[in-house]
This record gives structure tokens, C-alpha cells and sequence, in this order.
């Protein structure tokens, strides 16, 4: 049964991300995204469909939500976090990518494996945490392939430059959004298209709460999260 206070929360959360949006002047692309921009040390980031709307409006619906050095000592800035998602943009390997480095990438790849029967093709996929080049270079077209679909997806950012800590408010922003969006164990609320990649992943949060995350998915949520999250954005 869908409840009416995250139904009534959902839509908060999506009127927020509209003024987000507003305040960096659109949707960004990592297509189109390098170092050279103007990109805050630490954030929280919303990737959308490329072509799926909410049930309830035409607002593209999120399929990630992510951020990064909340271990302590970490020194992640939110563009490597990024990057790293995109993938590489020139070099012997020009167009892929390291799915080692990125679970988003990672995740990806293994929907497309099963989608399309290529687990004769690519078995290291996913294996180890470091990989020789001889491995790295088999796997390369897949690497491409996630590229590809990464960068085909809009996204946005919420610049939060606190201290690195599983207590910061980009830990509590992005945990709370997550479990808000997620459909696991709750009534489908935006269910998700036929089409959908995630669909074809071998991990069940993945397929069954519509998000390119696992963690965080079966969660309840803490409501108060949004005004936080409001006013990073209108601080901004």
C-alpha cells in the first residue's frame, strides 16, 4: 500500500531538485563535463533516467544517488567521484573506463552481462580489485558500453563541503534519499520501466527498489532530512 507521507515526501524531494536544478542552470552531462569547471570539494550527486519520467509528471525520474569521502581521512573530491564514473576520455583505452574503481560502473556492467548473455565473454568482470592490463584490455568494449550508458545520464549536484564522516550531512542526505526513492519491500511508487537495465542485475536491491544503489535500500527514512536538504540548495 503506498503511504500517503512518502508519496506527499517524494514529491518534496523531486520540488527540490527542480530549484537545484534552476540554481546550476540545468541538468549537467559528464559527456560534456571536465576538471575545468567550477565544482565544489565535496557534494552529493543525482543521476536521472535518460528516459523515464515519474508516474505522476513529466520530471525525469532518479536512478543514483551518491557522494563520497565519508570515511575518515578521505580525500575524494566530488569531480575524481565523477570522473571516475565517466570514465576515460582519451588514451589507449579511450571511451572506457575502470569498473574497479566505480561500483556505479560495476553495476552497470553486470546488468548488461546477463541483459545480453555475456558471461562466456567477459568472466573477470568484477573480479579483484586491481586487474592487468592484459585483463583490463579484454574487457575494454564492456567498459565502453557502460561509458556510454553513464554518460547518457543528466545529473545534479548539492555542493556540502563538511568534513568527511559517515555523520555528515552528505552521509545523512544521500542515505535518506535513497531510502526514500527506493521501492524495496514497498509499494512501487514511479515503478520503473520494462526497459530499464537495472532490471537485468543480478543484485535484488538493484531490481527491486529501482535504483542503481544497494545500500541504504531497505531503509526507512528520516523525513527531516528534506528541510537539510533544502536548505543546502537554497543556500547556494
Amino acid at each position: 500500500m503506498i503511504t500517503r507521507q512518502r508519496l506527499n515526501d517524494l514529491d518534496i524531494f523531486y520540488s527540490i531538485l527542480e530549484e537545484l536544478e534552476e540554481k546550476l542552470d540545468g541538468k549537467k552531462n559528464l559527456e560534456k563535463c571536465d576538471g575545468r569547471m567550477n565544482w565544489p570539494e565535496k557534494g552529493v550527486y543525482f543521476f536521472f533516467s535518460s528516459d523515464e519520467t515519474r508516474a505522476s509528471s513529466s520530471a525525469l525520474r532518479v536512478t543514483r544517488v551518491g557522494t563520497h569521502a565519508v570515511s575518515l581521512g578521505s580525500r575524494t573530491s566530488l569531480w575524481n567521484r565523477l570522473r571516475t564514473h565517466r570514465g576515460t576520455m582519451k588514451g589507449q583505452h579511450e571511451g572506457g573506463g575502470n569498473h574497479r574503481g566505480s561500483i556505479f560502473r560495476l553495476r552497470i556492467g553486470e546488468a548488461m552481462i546477463e541483459k545480453y548473455s555475456l558471461r562466456d565473454t567477459y568472466p573477470t568482470w568484477s573480479k579483484g580489485s586491481s586487474a592487468p592490463r592484459e585483463i583490463r584490455h579484454k574487457e575494454y568494449n564492456l567498459e565502453k558500453r557502460v561509458s556510454n550508458y553513464i554518460r547518457s545520464l543528466p545529473f545534479l549536484y548539492i555542493k556540502i563541503n563538511d568534513k568527511p564522516s559517515r555523520d555528515s550531512d552528505r552521509a545523512y542526505i544521500e542515505r535518506n534519499s535513497i531510502s526514500l526513492l527506493s521501492n524495496y519491500n514497498e509499494a512501487p511508487i514511479d515503478p520503473r520501466k520494462d526497459h530499464w537495465l537495472g532490471l537485468y542485475s543480478p543484485k535484488s536491491e538493484i531490481k527491486e527498489s529501482g535504483l542503481w544503489n544497494s545500500n541504504h535500500v531497505a531503509e526507512k527514512y528520516d523525513p527531516r532530512f528534506l528541510q537539510i536538504f533544502k536548505s543546502y540548495v537554497e543556500d547556494l
